[in-house]
């Protein structure tokens, strides 16, 4: 399921914007990728950052029904706002536990 398409909306590869932020928000729930762009150091870069406080407006529900697992992407999302767990995203043991365990479950020292 895609937003609907505003003729005026400029395409990229013939993509709109909203559509390519919508595969790269759900590329996040994958901690495999986590892992791939914290080793990258993507995460120290402040506006990467800033990009993924941007990306926040998919928790709106206009937007948010469009992603295909809306928990764990959204969870994602809130956590990559943590600095403590951008860092701890290198760790192949923390991405093992959110593959085996899920999100809730594997993020060491986090208060519900």
């Amino acid at each position: 399921m895609s937003a609907p398409a505003d003729s005026t909306e400029p395409r990229y590869g013939g993509f709109t914007r909203f559509e390519l932020e919508l595969e790269f928000v759900q590329c996040l729930a994958n901690p495999a990728y986590l892992n791939h762009l914290a080793l990258q150091k993507t995460f120290d870069k402040p506006e990467f950052v800033a990009y993924l406080g941007y990306l926040q407006y998919f928790k709106e529900p206009k937007y948010s029904k469009y992603l295909q697992h809306p928990g764990p992407t959204l969870r994602v999302l809130e956590l990559l706002q943590q600095e403590r767990f951008r860092k701890a995203a290198i760790d192949p043991g923390l991405v093992h536990l959110m593959t085996v365990q899920g999100l809730e479950k594997a993020v060491p020292g986090e208060q519900p």
